[in-house]
């Protein structure tokens, strides 16, 4: 037979090293408060890292294809060697018309390939405990082409990231301010990137006339 759980109804004073009741809520529910930001625990250990773009930069038609040429507008490449899986927490866009005639977008989708241990290029990643770009196997791919990838990527889902504009092509008074949009995925480990693998943000539409900035947040955990 399970034996319940105590809980005691109220905030308690407890000194460094005592031990207390878990805190409960006048109707004997558990009560959890958060001590730190949610991220604060693996950062402090050094786990997490990010990876972006440094500057407002145009979608291009290598922004929407599938294969060695594509330059993700945001990804990342675990190497085959690798020792941890890459368990994307975050993923931010900020998106904006950048011309008077603008074509939309499309839909953001993410895609991915694994098996792929020959990637040449990419960026080191950002710990965000050390605050230097070091200590991570993994390579950034915001608008770096995925040049020696062994399979092509494959669209899996729709992002959380709405458009700039929907319409394809648009004429907008230079007077005109068109303001950019922005939003949060908060993936919180619905990916996993296994070594081998490349997730990659997308567009669907080849476009020029939308600039785009934006991060990848993760952490990395051992196998």
């Amino acid at each position: 037979m399970a034996l319940p759980i105590s809980v005691q109804v109220g905030p308690q004073t407890v000194a460094d090293g005592a031990t207390a009741t878990a805190r409960g809520g006048k109707t004997a529910e558990v009560m959890v408060s958060e001590l730190h930001g949610r991220f604060y625990e693996q950062v402090y250990r050094g786990n997490v890292y990010g990876n972006g773009t440094l500057a407002l930069t145009a979608l291009s038609a290598n922004t929407i294809t599938l294969t060695a040429s594509t330059t993700p507008i945001l990804g990342v490449w675990n190497p085959a060697s690798s020792l941890v899986n890459l368990v994307i927490l975050q993923a931010t866009l900020n998106a904006g018309i950048n011309n008077t005639a603008s074509v939309g977008p499309g839909a953001f989708v993410w895609a991915s390939s694994n098996g792929n241990a020959a990637l040449t290029l990419g960026t080191a990643p950002f710990n965000h405990k050390t605050l230097t770009a070091a200590g991570s196997a993994a390579k950034g791919l915001a608008f770096i082409a995925l040049t020696g990838l062994t399979n092509n990527l494959v669209v899996q889902e729709s992002a959380d990231f709405p458009s700039p504009t929907i319409i394809t092509t648009t004429a907008i008074p230079t007077t005109v301010t068109t303001p950019s949009v922005s939003y949060t995925q908060n993936v919180d480990g619905s990916f996993v990137v296994p070594p081998g693998g490349v997730l990659a943000l997308l567009n669907t539409v080849s476009t020029t006339t939308v600039s785009v900035t934006g991060r990848l947040l993760w952490e990395e955990v051992g196998l």
